[in-house]
């Protein structure tokens, strides 16, 4: 009889839009996240939350152990951009950005962090998300170049 595998890895996952022409805009994102979450339940993680505005969006996961963040931004990614790309949800060709940010939190986090991810529209009423993406890589200590951060199309929300 084999061990079984027990985790518990809770992860946020932040990535964006690459041009402006294609934007996440309010008539859509509904769908899109909807689509996003069965891309994850695919994956058999657990779709905590999936939101955002416009120009980004945060993602917050229970990890599925058999998989890595870069698989699974991967998936969701292409599979997301078929989506929007054949149903034509957007006016230009819709893409995302090479990249994402990924960090991960403790079962104690969860509510906190769903409910920032729930409040992305008035929460970047105040901050762009050029400033939210640097506080977060400062937060968790992650060392960046700033010539390799993704391009933030104006701060668009």
């Amino acid at each position: 009889m084999k061990p079984a595998v027990y985790s518990q890895m809770y992860v946020q996952l932040v990535f964006a839009v690459k041009n402006s022409d294609a934007l996440l805009h309010n008539g859509i994102r509904h769908r899109v996240f909807e689509y996003i979450s069965g891309i994850i339940s695919e994956m058999k993680h657990k779709a905590i939350i999936v939101n955002g505005v416009p120009d980004h969006i945060h993602i917050f996961i229970g990890m599925n152990p058999n998989k890595s963040a870069s698989d699974t931004v991967f998936e969701i990614k292409r599979g997301s951009s078929l989506f929007i790309n054949k149903n034509k949800l957007c006016k230009g060709r819709f893409f995302w950005q090479e990249g994402y940010g990924s960090f991960t939190y403790s079962r104690s986090h969860i509510s906190n962090v769903y409910n920032y991810i729930l409040n992305q529209e008035k929460h970047h009423q105040k901050q762009t998300f050029r400033s939210e993406y640097i506080a977060f890589l400062e937060k968790f200590n992650i060392e960046f170049v700033e010539k390799y951060l993704f391009s933030f199309l104006n701060d668009i929300n």
